[in-house]
């Protein structure tokens, strides 16, 4: 019985160790009208690695340009939309296409509804809130950011991976079309020949 109980303290203390030694978790909600949008560039600006985004509909000037600037410092940015994104006529996929990011269009559903980023892989930023103009100021949505949660992360890193193999390159104007961007820096043109 002593020996049971000496184990059972052992693992209680060793348990407790760990956990404190781990970070922990942390979540953050945005709604909108409000912080919603504020949130998910807040997000993108504490990336240092990686930052996947699966986007049905994607307008927002700040989320685009909070990815570019990502990009721009070394942050590697891969994007996935929904095939409405093609032939929208007011998109960010273009411009972050023309830009040098690689965006691919998913065309398989009937709508690719997805609205999530999976940051560094620590982080998950998810939630109702459309990458839109119309998702910030005039719908009432939400937002979820998981930091620090590298278990989850891999799950949605997981999902964004089996989306980008099932999508085809983003051509603006071109239904279902598979050719590449004219505009691509040498680090995008090499990521992208892996995730091909």
């Amino acid at each position: 019985m002593k020996i049971r109980t000496l184990l059972f303290l052992v693992a209680a203390c060793l348990a407790a160790c760990w956990a404190s030694a781990a970070p922990a978790a942390t979540v953050t909600v945005g709604f909108s009208p409000g912080n919603a949008e504020s949130l998910v560039v807040q997000t993108i600006n504490g990336a240092r690695q990686s930052v996947l985004v699966a986007a049905y509909s994607f307008t927002s000037r700040p989320i685009a340009t909070a990815l570019i600037e990502a990009k721009n410092r070394g942050v590697t940015v891969l994007v996935v939309v929904d095939k409405s994104q093609q032939t929208a006529r007011y998109t960010s996929a273009a411009y972050l296409a023309n830009q040098g990011v690689p965006v691919k269009t998913d065309s398989r559903y009937a709508i690719m509804h997805n609205k999530f980023m999976v940051v560094d892989g620590r982080t998950v930023e998810t939630g109702s809130f459309n990458y839109t103009r119309a998702a910030t100021f005039e719908n009432a949505e939400n937002v979820v950011v998981l930091a620090g949660d590298p278990a989850v992360a891999a799950v949605y890193a997981r999902e964004w991976r089996r989306l980008w193999g099932e999508s085809a390159v983003y051509q603006r104007g071109a239904e279902g079309s598979d050719s590449g961007h004219r505009r691509r820096s040498r680090k995008s043109a090499s990521l992208w020949s892996l995730l091909n």
